[in-house]
């Protein structure tokens, strides 16, 4: 009786180890997709800072012109405006993305996601035809301490959704490539989240930095 309680006592123990240390490897089987996206929201939190220190020098110097142009005079609400419809409506393709992903349809998280990506190539270029116009028009980032806050700010937006342009192509090569496992739903999650923030953050640029300079 003895003996073959020890036996079956030994199977179970041989059989623990055996599916840990087979081939002295040990198995890990843990989503830590969780982990990820607490992580990137950490990241976030981060950029939220510089991008508040950042807003806090615009509020200091956007009254310093150097008797130079004001918001006011530069500024072309209409045009922000389609520029600024551009990228909120990529928030909305892009969260038709993440379900196709979740739905493990590959098919519509490119598709949406290509959307998206046009949409964000659309703002990019606006915004670069924006400053080009600026400073061929002589309103450059060294001409007083108003055009330095605008341009570090708007143009600092700007390089993020340029990462977020080049993060979703590779996103797009991967799901092409891969599929859609869990690891890579985790990636286009952070993704999400980062591109919402940005849409988040660009209305703030729009509120204090257009509206209320084309006002004031």
């Amino acid at each position: 009786m003895n003996v073959a309680t020890g036996d079956a006592g030994g199977q179970r123990i041989s059989s623990v180890y055996g599916s840990v240390n087979a081939g002295n490897q040990p198995v890990t089987h843990q989503d830590t997709g969780g982990n990820t996206l607490f992580g990137f929201w950490l990241y976030l939190m981060t950029d939220c800072i510089l991008f508040a220190a950042v807003f806090a020098t615009y509020a200091v110097l956007y009254m310093n012109t150097a008797g130079g142009v004001s918001g006011k005079d530069i500024f072309e609400l209409d045009y922000v405006l389609i520029e600024t419809a551009a990228l909120l409506f990529s928030s909305i393709t892009y969260g038709f993305a993440l379900l196709g992903a979740h739905n493990q349809n590959r098919a519509v998280t490119l598709f949406w996601l290509l959307v998206t990506f046009v949409l964000g190539c659309v703002f990019i270029a606006m915004e670069v035809n924006e400053f080009h116009h600026l400073i061929s028009e002589g309103h450059g980032p060294q001409r007083s301490a108003f055009l330095s806050s605008f341009f570090t700010l708007v143009g600092m937006h700007g390089l993020h959704v340029a990462a977020g342009l080049i993060w979703m192509f590779i996103m797009m090569l991967e799901v092409m490539t891969r599929g859609l496992g869990n690891q890579t739903v985790t990636r286009l999650s952070c993704l999400s989240l980062f591109w919402h923030f940005l849409d988040v953050v660009w209305i703030c640029v729009f509120t204090v930095v257009y509206l209320m300079g084309a006002v004031q």
